[in-house]
């Protein structure tokens, strides 16, 4: 009989492991097929980012296709997939071929997972880089991705995708580098904020679900925090989104922040309106009090709270509420809920509080109406 067991499963030391790299590695942990299990790629995904990596994680129950959209936009250096059901065979010669239909056929690609060896010469033909196996220590996981991590280049007369070259803009201005390219200032530039774990990514991509489906598109820029310790980064808010619906109506794309940083953004957003999109949401790093730097940037600053969030001295204090254009009530099916509202109605002074449950889709078209009339 198993006993269970308060040991760590990996013992790696948390220390940036990627300094002297041409840029900060950026990796897509995808499961593609029907594999339900996510307790591996996550501990892959913390090892990564405590080794100085910026992880996007895409959630369960990918395909190719989905995959290949989030690598794209999010300009990874390398995609490291695994599935369940002995389905390599087929998705991975799938997904290939979607990378060279989404405009970025070069893409280093590693699978992991249960692989017969007889399969991994078939896998490796069809332009896979690397096979791992069962057994494969967390260090050489993340030297495949030190590997990948070349300087970045323009994809101008490169690639056959404009938003490939959008995603690779991003990528050089974030790296200080100068970029030719068409600029506008998007229509409607709005700015999410609010406490971790109030909803601000489920909100999101409720939105950008019922924008799509109504026949919109629409761009998100998503920033997550980045470690002070390592540099690294789990970049997760993208999976709220189901890319199998939404496909290239939605341009998302995160970025890893150690506090408020938003100096390269207004370039960010006019290459973004440059490329088609006049709808842009802008999700910030769960905030503080005093994180209130993003109303500069943005036309219109929505504040999400949850019920229980603090007595009636929380709301009085200076910082966050104050910059608030819309208060956004989630979780509005918690307890606590009229007693939030009421707080907030003594100080909104005429501004407009909207109550949603992100999870269920309530209150998302009403909210879609109010911030864009």
């Amino acid at each position: 009989m198993t006993s269970p067991t308060t040991e760590p499963t990996t013992q790696l030391e948390k220390k940036d492991r990627c300094n002297e790299l041409p840029h900060r590695p950026r990796v897509l942990l995808g499961k593609m097929g029907l594999d339900g299990h996510d307790r591996g790629v996550k501990l892959i995904a913390r090892a990564l980012r405590d080794s100085g990596i910026h992880v996007i994680y895409s959630g369960l129950w990918q395909t190719p296709r989905s995959l290949a959209i989030s690598a794209r936009d999010e300009d990874v250096d390398m995609i490291a997939c695994s599935m369940m059901s002995n389905s390599h065979l087929v998705l991975v010669p799938r997904l290939m071929e979607e990378l060279s239909s989404v405009g970025r056929p070069t893409l280093f690609v590693d699978v992991g997972g249960i692989i017969p060896q007889e399969d991994v010469q078939t896998l490796l033909d069809c332009g896979v880089r690397g096979v791992y196996h069962t057994g494969t220590s967390m260090l050489n996981i993340i030297e495949a991705a030190r590997s990948a991590t070349v300087p970045y280049k323009s994809l101008q007369g490169q690639s056959t995708s404009d938003l490939a070259i959008l995603a690779r803009n991003i990528s050089l201005l974030e790296e200080g580098e100068q970029v030719e390219a068409t600029r506008k200032r998007p229509n409607t530039v709005i700015g999410l904020t609010g406490s971790p774990g109030a909803g601000k990514s489920t909100l999101t991509a409720a939105m950008a679900t019922d924008m799509v489906r109504s026949g919109g598109k629409l761009a998100i820029i998503a920033y997550d925090p980045m470690s002070p310790i390592s540099s690294g980064a789990l970049l997760g808010d993208r999976l709220r989104v189901d890319f199998n619906t939404v496909d290239e109506h939605v341009f998302y794309r995160s970025l890893a922040r150690v506090g408020e940083d938003y100096s390269t953004l207004p370039d960010i957003l006019d290459l973004v309106g440059g490329a088609g999109f006049e709808i842009v949401f802008v999700e910030t790093v769960g905030a503080g009090q005093n994180d209130v730097a993003i109303r500069d940037v943005v036309d219109t600053t929505v504040v999400v709270l949850v019920p229980g969030m603090g007595d009636a001295v929380q709301m009085d204090k200076a910082g966050i509420l104050e910059i608030a254009d819309t208060f956004i009530v989630n979780k509005a099916d918690h307890d606590g809920e009229s007693a939030l509202v009421r707080e907030l109605l003594d100080i909104a002074a005429g501004r407009d509080i909207i109550e949603t449950v992100a999870t269920q889709g309530k209150g998302i078209v009403e909210l879609l109406k109010h911030l864009l009339p």
